[in-house]
């Protein structure tokens, strides 16, 4: 064979196979919903949202069923508030205080004063809720701890 054309014909193979290697090297993964997103809101999750979205609340959330479904999972499935006693071997993590508000669309909301966890609207924080993997955050001062799940499995 020709060397002028062997050197464009083994780069050609070398990208096409490392190409195919790496596309089968990252399989998708994918959200799972519990059947409990097919529910309707309930009152005190609807109060969550308009505290976050305020009057946008119907064009950015309830509108789309989508987003309402995805929301819908966070609060219901993928948020959990632990009381973990302190312990010398604890590593350390993200302070509820270093999280940013999601003010975008109140820019008035403001960060609770005293954490209470059966009022808790994670919808409040720019929480990593997109990770592949799960993050835990400390509320300050406290014991408490905010873990946020993820939603591949």
């Amino acid at each position: 064979m020709n060397p002028k054309f062997l050197f464009p014909l083994i780069l050609v193979s070398t990208l096409l196979v490392s190409t195919s290697l790496f596309s089968q090297s990252r399989k998708k993964k994918t959200v799972n919903y519990k059947e409990n997103v097919n529910a309707a809101l309930t009152t005190a999750e609807l109060a969550l949202i308009n505290e976050v979205y305020g009057s946008t609340a119907n064009d950015n959330v309830l509108n789309k069923p989508q987003r309402l479904k995805d929301i819908k999972n966070i609060l219901r499935n993928r948020v959990e508030i632990k009381n973990i006693p302190n312990r010398s071997d604890q590593k350390p993590c993200t302070l509820l205080s270093d999280v940013l508000l999601m003010d975008y669309y109140v820019a008035n909301l403001q960060r609770d004063t005293n954490f209470n966890p059966q009022n808790f609207n994670p919808l409040k924080y720019l929480f990593n809720y997109n990770s592949y993997g799960t993050h835990m955050y400390r509320v300050d001062n406290t014991n408490y701890f905010i873990v946020i799940k993820s939603q591949h499995k």
